[in-house]
């Protein structure tokens, strides 16, 4: 059964899904692909909420959680792999669109993939910080779309002492 929770974070209301003890979704409010979770019963009681709060606020103070609560992530394989990409961004770095295709076309044994694609799998990511999307960036480190809105990329990224304007991994 699915149930969700919310997180008042300093950029707004942040919603919580889980299944079992797995984390599925966590979703700025009103952010581009947030599925309707109004159907969902609502229980803060859960320990992957708790730790999923920890790790928020851990996050929140400008600090590397070093942790990652249970996620349970149902997508496409070529989804999956872009999003473990994600999560092999150290905190404070940034990595490219076109990073990210190259290194999935090496792992398939490809020539090419679609930065395209890549992007569109990080825009649909639903565990946003945590599968820090917020640290794609485009080829010439320009700052591109964010799910939860460019300001709050912008700030996440300030949080992380990401010098946005100079820095591309």
């Amino acid at each position: 059964m699915q149930t969700r929770a919310f997180y008042s974070s300093p950029l707004g209301k942040i919603i919580l899904t889980a299944q079992d003890n797995a984390l599925t979704g966590l979703y700025f409010d009103g952010q581009k692909y947030l599925p309707d979770t109004s159907t969902l019963l609502e229980n803060n009681q859960l320990a992957i909420f708790s730790q999923t709060a920890q790790w928020l606020d851990i996050y929140f103070q400008g600090k590397n959680p070093h942790f990652t609560p249970p996620l349970l992530i149902t997508a496409s394989d070529f989804r999956q792999s872009v999003w473990q990409m994600l999560m092999e961004v150290p905190f404070g770095k940034t990595i490219t669109y076109k990073e990210i295709s190259e290194k999935i076309a090496r792992q398939q044994n490809r020539l090419t993939m679609s930065p395209q694609a890549v992007g569109n799998a990080v825009g649909h990511n639903p565990i946003s910080l945590i599968i820090p999307c917020h640290r794609v960036i485009g080829s010439n480190g320009d700052l591109t779309g964010y799910a939860g809105g460019m300001d709050k990329k912008i700030s996440l990224l300030k949080l992380e002492k990401v010098n946005i304007f100079n820095e591309i991994c």
